[in-house]
């Protein structure tokens, strides 16, 4: 089984740097508190290919995480696909930025959530909180870009 959570927010950013800021997946701390550690490599700028090795905490269960980046459009498209092996995964997801008329960026994020083995049984719940957290995560998203960015 697999199933899709989104969330879109507005940014009050231009979008080439929130295409920057979200593009460094070592930012996701600032935005997701179940990211504990997260490393880029090759530690360079991201590109098509580059690995982010991560620690998450999730329902109060610690793993490792690996994702690789499978596309990369500035300013517009990121995506990724996870590549480590987990009870449940993120098997494709990403962001669509839309720079705005005012200056602004719209930003929806995705995840494909899918069940391996036993979290075949677990990857509908991970969806049900994912899609519960959507407008929060998406709110948290425009926080950190707007604190970490300076308005032009």
């Amino acid at each position: 089984m697999s199933g899709q959570f989104e969330a879109t927010v507005r940014v009050d950013r231009p979008v080439e740097a929130v295409f920057d800021y979200l593009s460094d997946g070592r930012n996701d701390p600032q935005f997701s508190p179940r990211v504990q550690h997260i490393e880029r490599i090759p530690d360079a700028p991201t590109t098509l290919g580059t690995l982010f090795r991560s620690t998450v905490k999730d329902a109060g269960m610690t793993t490792a995480r690996e994702f690789r980046i499978t596309a990369l459009e500035a300013p517009r498209t990121i995506r990724w696909a996870e590549v480590s092996k987990n009870l449940v995964t993120a098997r494709e997801g990403g962001y669509d930025l839309e720079a705005l008329a005012d200056g602004g960026t719209r930003v929806r994020l995705f995840n494909v959530l899918e069940g391996h083995g036993l979290g075949r049984l677990l990857v509908g719940l991970a969806l049900v909180a994912a899609r519960k957290d959507a407008e929060a995560f998406g709110a948290r998203i425009k926080a950190a870009a707007e604190a970490a960015i300076a308005p032009r």
